[in-house]
């Protein structure tokens, strides 16, 4: 399943294009355990513990088919990437999945549009977390956010091992939180109450369990996507693991159980413990739902699991972008300096740029909210989805070829091939149309396609110079 499609004419790998030169190499400094952590902290994040309240409100209790769709729709691209993976070790950031199915262009353009991606949601997440943190400490959340940017880059430049213990006991207390939510919820639900009575009837009794129809349950799942989303730094991280394919296999075989788990469930039992009505977008569900249960100090304890949430996000938001960054300019596709790491193997000045790319886009918050900050922010809404296309239709062109090319069975691989990956790219495709047919998603879809045709023509310009 390696090797170049028929298209690439151009070299794939910095030694291909600087012969002679020492080609710096990231650690192996990762264990099993941090990888699995860093898998589920990728997928929990603010988008569960606050956005799930827009969604809520758009579909009512049927929310959880939304849920249902979208994630698998995530565990589809994520069998996709596990078996590229195995398949095709080395690989050190998922989009050079693309390179090796698509060419230097696919490379290229994943590899950019999801840097980007990264570095906008580290802005966005430095903003909630201060937001919260401003509720405690009287300092301009602006400062607040700088200097908890400041912080978790100085926990990624220590070293990949420290990055990896953070992120285990971040996400081990998300994961924490999430149980101990799900245990008492359940437990108002099935009747310990002061009713005596289980709470089920909330599913149907306020306008019925799809109250604004079906419609709105698709509509919903284009916004619950973006929550899903994240799982796929495990790829990344499992580069710098002394066991990478095994590490990705074992990742892979669980993700559906934390998505059933982490966002099905919870949200099945926030719209059984209290109508759907009294869920207010922006304001999160779980505290709403600990409210109805008279749980002490409910609010407090859920902006402490947010902000740690939100700390989580941006310290693998951090890790990702460096990680994306090094390999981009390994393949030519980035400036030559950054193709560096200091002595415990970290890539260093990758994560230096994308953090001043960060301080800028969180700059541009505070200067032209409404103009610059908001259409980075527009830009990077469809971008997920793109990659994810991208990496659909590499993996279709990948099997296909080590079906043609290789007698050696794959260790791992999609279910159900090809019907299934088609299926996945048909799904993600039909979401992208659904975005342009709703008027408050259509403006992130076009920015989003903006950007793509920026990254193209950057790609134009760069290998028009290499040729």
């Amino acid at each position: 399943m390696s090797g170049t499609s028929g298209i690439d004419t151009l070299p794939h790998t910095r030694a291909d294009v600087y012969p002679g030169e020492p080609q710096a190499e990231l650690g192996q400094a990762l264990r099993a355990r941090h990888v699995s952590m860093i898998a589920i902290g990728g997928i929990i994040g603010a988008g569960l513990f606050v956005g799930s309240s827009t969604s809520i409100a758009t579909a009512g209790p049927a929310v959880v088919v939304s849920y249902v769709l979208a994630g698998l729709l995530v565990m589809m691209v994520m069998r996709m990437l596990s078996e590229m993976a195995v398949a095709i070790p080395g690989v050190q950031s998922f989009p050079e999945f693309a390179r090796h199915g698509l060419g230097d262009w696919g490379g290229f353009l994943s590899g950019w549009l999801y840097w980007y991606f990264w570095v906008v949601v580290v802005a966005i997440e430095a903003i909630a977390g201060a937001v919260i943190v401003e509720g405690w400490i009287p300092l301009p959340s602006w400062l607040i956010g700088i200097g908890l940017m400041a912080v978790l880059t100085i926990v990624n430049l220590a070293s990949t091992r420290f990055y990896g213990e953070f992120e285990f006991w971040f996400s081990s207390l998300k994961v924490g939180a999430i149980l101990a939510f799900i245990v008492i919820v359940a437990g108002y639900v099935l009747g310990v109450n002061p009713a005596g009575q289980p709470t089920f009837a909330n599913l149907t009794d306020h306008g019925g369990f799809a109250p604004k129809g079906w419609m709105a349950v698709l509509a919903a799942t284009t916004s619950v996507i973006f929550s899903l989303v994240g799982a796929e730094i495990a790829t990344i991280a499992a580069a710098e693991s002394s066991e990478p394919a095994r590490v990705v296999a074992r990742m892979t075989s669980t993700v559906a159980l934390r998505i059933l788990i982490f966002y099905i469930l919870s949200v099945l039992l926030i719209v059984c413990a209290l109508p759907w009505t009294d869920i207010v977008p922006g304001a999160s569900p779980f505290t709403a739902a600990l409210g109805v249960i008279n749980i002490p100090g409910a609010a407090l304890i859920m902006n402490i699991v947010v902000l740690i949430a939100v700390l989580s996000c941006l310290n693998s938001g951090l890790y990702v972008t460096s990680r994306v960054l090094f390999t981009l300019a390994a393949n030519g596709d980035a400036p030559q300096a950054l193709v560096a790491v200091n002595k415990r193997k970290v890539p260093s000045r990758s994560i230096l740029v994308g953090t001043l790319f960060s301080y800028l886009a969180l700059a541009a918050s505070v200067v032209s909210p409404q103009v610059v900050f908001s259409f980075l922010v527009n830009a990077s809404g469809a971008i997920m989805l793109i990659v994810y296309l991208i990496i659909a239709i590499s993996q279709i062109r990948l099997r296909f070829r080590h079906e043609r090319e290789s007698s050696q069975p794959l260790t791992l691989r999609m279910w159900l091939f090809p019907w299934l990956s088609y299926a996945t790219a048909a799904g993600i495709v039909a979401i992208l149309i659904a975005m342009a047919a709703a008027p408050d998603l259509a403006s992130q879809l076009y920015s989003s396609l903006a950007a793509v045709v920026v990254a193209m023509i950057a790609y134009w310009l760069v290998y028009r110079r290499r040729r």
